[in-house]
């Protein structure tokens, strides 16, 4: 179910009430600001696993970087290396106005040296093996770590990261593990941050992360909330999920004009009720279904972790 999720805004989902319920949204009973709560009750009653996955780059400075809003829980991340950057021809006229006495910016090196020798390590040996042949293993004092131009994601695929910024695109070709630590509801269960023995380290608080090196470039890949690019609310569009959605905000509907002493009739009362508890039932049991990607890759797991338990020694 993870590779086929479908989202709609909450407004969409607010018209289907809205014309269930004709009657009271003629009078005017049905408020939007009552309702968005229970909307955000039932995506986090439906789980991480509706959650949309994201992914950003965000800039170290001073050692402390700001985490996105949206951000629930942590996937997977990287420090960034060296990268290239590809500028397009800008065609046409283009026009700017910028002051005479305005002073002039030099930008920086477009390179971060974070693999630098600590000044306590040792001599750096005289031949220091490729990191790319075997990104996992451990590197001698004084070689550099990983810096493949590609890594594995959490599904065992090979990813390229390309960021784009408004007239340039930056190709990243170096990536550097981190060992990331904080409150275990920021990390997914099966995070690799937190068991990564790596020279930079992190740590996640009050929505900010701070790392072990001063400047720099952090990619993360993360759940985050379900809203779109403008901060607008969206829940997940499903044909048995949609039914506890609506059953859920028409229950607090109801619930609002029994406090106001509006006549509503017992027998609807007791049938939303119903309905709403079959809803739930229904959308829990296939939200919580693995599909066969999720069983193929703890299979694979499982497989890896008895071949290294049995097997490896005899190699």
């Amino acid at each position: 179910m993870k590779n086929n999720l479908k989202y709609r805004s909450f407004e969409q989902l607010l018209a289907e009430v809205r014309s269930d319920f004709e009657s009271y949204n003629l009078e005017d009973l049905i408020k939007p600001h009552q309702l968005i709560k229970v909307a955000k009750r039932v995506s986090y009653d439906l789980g991480l696993r509706i959650q949309k996955t994201k992914n950003v780059v965000i800039e170290v400075s001073h050692g402390k970087a700001k985490l996105p809003d949206d951000f629930q829980v942590l996937n997977f991340a990287y420090v960034l290396g060296k990268h290239k950057i590809k500028s397009p021809v800008i065609q046409g006229t283009h026009v700017e106005e910028v002051p005479i006495d305005a002073p002039i910016y030099f930008p920086g090196t477009q390179t971060i040296d974070i693999c630098a020798v600590p000044p306590t390590c040792p001599a750096p040996v005289p031949t220091c093996p490729d990191p790319c042949n075997d990104c996992q293993a451990p590197q001698p004092c004084g070689c550099s770590t990983c810096n493949c131009s590609t890594w594995l994601n959490c599904k065992g695929q090979t990813m390229q990261l390309i960021q784009k910024i408004k007239y340039e695109t930056r190709e990243w070709n170096e990536f550097y593990k981190i060992k990331i630590t904080g409150e275990p509801m920021f990390f997914d269960p099966h995070c690799p941050n937190n068991t990564w023995q790596a020279s930079n380290t992190a740590f996640i608080r009050d929505g900010y992360v701070y790392t072990s090196f001063r400047e720099g470039e952090l990619y993360i890949n993360y759940q985050g909330m379900l809203e779109d690019e403008d901060g607008n609310l969206l829940v997940l569009d499903h044909d048995l999920i949609n039914e506890y959605y609506e059953y859920a905000m028409k229950e607090r509907v109801l619930e609002i004009l029994l406090g106001n002493n509006e006549p509503v009739s017992p027998a609807l009362i007791q049938r939303i009720d119903t309905k709403l508890r079959f809803a739930r039932n229904n959308a829990l049991s296939l939200v919580n279904t693995p599909d066969f990607s999720e069983m193929k890759q703890v299979w694979e797991m499982n497989r890896k972790a008895m071949f290294n338990k049995y097997y490896k020694m005899f190699l």
